[in-house]
């Protein structure tokens, strides 16, 4: 009798499986997943965008997708981390890929990680990324997209050569593996440049380094404020660039004020490679306004109001600040605040403090989070330090869910409540679906 084939492995399976592959979590390098990337034999007929940056790359890989559509491209991006389920790493003519279309491209990698006696160690990032890399290339699409993970130089994302690189907004993150400072980590998102090929420098005031590096390689550079410009009121704005000009655009359909800054990067892609991917002006003004994106800066209507934001770091928490203190009055604001023990929190916590009127930490379902007693602890030695509001009540709860729905039970109707500081936060309230929130009426 023939031998029987072994059993499919499921995607929770494999998932599983990758997780044990490697010491580190992160283990960064290009050497082992570029050999198993060979034996793939994984190339690219089509223009490749490779988006890196410490802010804003998720929204930019967004809205090139959405205008590439409306323009009739066929998409493919690839972005992580996902917020409830892996598959939404990917899209497909936007569309999340089915996990039942992954399997074969798990089953590659393994099968070219260990053919031969000394089989190549990957983490669960450059696995993945293999899966989704060979996925994409056999998709037959006119254009991919990819985010980095982490950095830009040594991330497996990086073994594509970019059509055309993006270096979106540069900031203190993950300082053990990019250095301590904006120039270190610049240097490190532009290793993703190639040599007389477009980089578009959305940054408004990037680390010197991006810039040198572009010098030092021969990269066709697209810079913000040099080579493309925007201008605009409260009803519309408009983008200039290197002859082309876009005005009377509706503002993208992502909220918050650095959606601009991400949008202007995004034209300025199109800008670069319009003999490749020519767009209409319509495909702008249409992509931009359906764009979608969960979790960046999103507001879903409700009695109280609930903002989710993955803001996770100084720079993005900034930023969130600033578009809440936007958003105008609401009486008590409620913050559901979940984090990765390696953050800075003291800037975090410090920057958004005044607008929080009741804080609930929470613990997250990974080993890098820290608990929420222990967010809880760190916010209280900074409101005695006084960099905190000392009327702001705090407690810990052991789940974002628990957290949220500690939340509405003490929120009236006209509240808003604040979702931010992790993925995993935001992910933890919508494994559900979009929580749509319904508070006590006041006097009842």
């Amino acid at each position: 009798m023939p031998e029987a084939s072994p059993p499919t492995r499921t995607l929770a399976e494999w998932l599983s499986h990758c997780e044990r592959l490697h010491a580190q979590p992160i283990a960064l390098g290009l050497d082992r997943v570029r050999t198993v990337a060979d034996r793939l034999g994984i190339r690219f007929e089509c223009p490749v965008v490779t988006v890196a940056g410490t802010n804003g790359k998720g929204s930019t890989c967004a809205m090139i997708e959405s205008i590439a559509l409306e323009a009739g491209w066929q998409t493919g991006v690839y972005t992580s981390p996902h917020l409830v389920h892996f598959e939404e790493r990917c899209r497909i003519r936007g569309q999340i890929v089915a996990a039942s279309d992954l399997i074969a491209h798990f089953e590659a990698v393994e099968r070219a990680r260990t053919q031969d006696d000394d089989p190549i160690s990957l983490t669960y990032f450059e696995f993945t990324t293999l899966v989704f890399l060979r996925l994409l290339s056999t998709a037959g699409l006119d254009v991919v997209v990819l985010e980095v993970g982490l950095g830009g130089r040594l991330d497996a994302v990086n073994i594509v050569d970019a059509d055309c690189a993006v270096i979106t907004s540069v900031d203190i993150d993950h300082v053990e593996f990019l250095g301590p400072d904006r120039e270190s980590i610049g240097r490190e998102k532009a290793g993703i440049m190639r040599p007389g090929r477009p980089v578009v420098i959305s940054d408004p005031a990037p680390p010197a380094s991006v810039l040198a590096h572009a010098a030092e390689i021969g990269a066709e550079v697209w810079q913000s404020g040099r080579d493309f410009n925007i201008s605009g009121d409260k009803q519309q704005w408009g983008w200039a660039g290197r002859g082309r000009r876009y005005s009377g655009l509706a503002y993208p359909a992502l909220r918050g004020a650095n959606q601009l800054v991400n949008a202007a990067g995004v034209l300025a892609v199109f800008g670069a490679l319009r003999e490749r991917l020519p767009i209409p002006a319509q495909a702008v003004r249409t992509g931009l306004a359906r764009v979608e994106l969960p979790g960046r800066f999103q507001i879903v209507p409700g009695q109280p109001t609930l903002v989710l934001d993955v803001a996770h770091n100084p720079h993005s928490v900034a930023a969130l600040a600033e578009n809440l203190d936007a958003m105008g009055f609401f009486p008590t604001t409620h913050a559901v605040f979940g984090a990765m023990a390696d953050k800075d929190l003291g800037p975090m916590l410090t920057r958004i403090g005044p607008l929080i009127d009741r804080w609930y930490f929470t613990d997250l379902d990974t080993p890098r989070a820290e608990s929420g007693v222990r967010l809880l602890s760190k916010w209280n030695a900074l409101q005695m330090a006084g960099g905190g509001r000392r009327s702001a009540p705090a407690h810990a709860y052991g789940t974002p869910q628990a957290a949220l729905d500690a939340a509405v039970a003490a929120a009236d109707p006209a509240d808003r409540i604040v979702v931010f500081g992790s993925f995993h936060t935001v992910g933890g309230v919508l494994r559900n679906g979009i929580p749509r929130l319904h508070a006590k009426h006041l006097g009842a």
